[in-house]
């Protein structure tokens, strides 16, 4: 991997690429020197979501990011009410954010965002954990995918997009990149995560990465996950018909090669 590959994963989650603006509200962030990975809202609510470090002592020590902290808490700042001028706390007992910044988007189609996240348990290793602020300021979880199960191992969000035309959100992640290397999609429906569709065989990480590889795009009628296959050799595009998975190669794979295909429909 370049070394402008964490430019090139920022840039595109933040939706600069052509097409790609439901993966781009799935913002990927970077830790700052002081402990904290924060994310700007867009919604007039919320006004920053963060990770941070508290103690700077979190113990997992899995490293599968790289450098990037273990962070041990979520934080909301509001635009206004009674999050204003505190910053509520999510913090559990042996548990972890294992990932690089809070991802918002608005999932239930009302208007303001969800926080997406993976969190790690230290016995059960990541899921996917979606949070709300209340209406009284507090950081409530909405839904969550089941722990992986065993500690040290961790999922890779690829995005959330409408990928099969029902008008309910998918989440889709790369369950295990370097292990299982199989991409699950998730239905997000009345506050509730349903597994619809898996496919082995994929990656987007590959260990001590602290970016992840791809997103999702939208050229012609339904988005398409972009990862590599799991020898990383080639670039795919992965589409949602009839309730299955389906990838096509589109060349070899590289940074280049993926950032081009973010960034263009062909």
């Amino acid at each position: 991997m370049s070394a402008g590959a964490p430019r090139l994963l920022l840039r595109l989650w933040r939706g600069l690429a052509r097409g790609a603006w439901l993966a781009g509200a799935l913002v990927a962030g970077a830790a700052s020197a002081e402990g904290t990975s924060c994310v700007q809202g867009t919604d007039g609510r919320l006004a920053e979501v963060c990770y941070r470090n508290v103690t700077g002592t979190a113990p997992y020590g899995h490293g599968v990011l790289g450098d990037t902290p273990e962070w041990e808490t979520l934080t909301v700042r509001a635009v206004s009410g009674p999050a204003a001028e505190r910053a509520p706390i999510f913090i559990k007992p042996r548990r972890i954010f294992e990932d690089l910044a809070p991802r918002l988007i608005d999932l239930d189609g009302d208007g303001l965002d969800e926080i997406v996240t993976v969190q790690a348990s230290f016995s059960q290793g990541a899921r996917l954990a979606i949070f709300r602020l209340t209406d009284d300021g507090e950081i409530a979880l909405v839904a969550a995918t089941p722990f992986i199960g065993r500690s040290f191992r961790w999922l890779a969000p690829a995005g959330a997009a409408d990928l099969d035309g029902d008008g309910y959100m998918e989440l889709a992640y790369v369950d295990r990149p370097h292990l299982a290397k199989t991409l699950r999609v998730w239905r997000f429906k009345d506050d509730q995560l349903t597994e619809v569709a898996t496919l082995a065989g994929v990656s987007n990480h590959r260990i001590g990465w602290p970016y992840i590889i791809g997103g999702i795009r939208t050229c012609g009628d339904r988005p398409e996950v972009i990862l590599a296959d799991g020898g990383w050799s080639s670039l795919l595009a992965v589409s949602m018909r009839d309730g299955a998975l389906r990838a096509r190669r589109l060349g070899s794979w590289s940074a280049q090669a993926s950032e081009r295909a973010m960034a263009t429909c062909p």
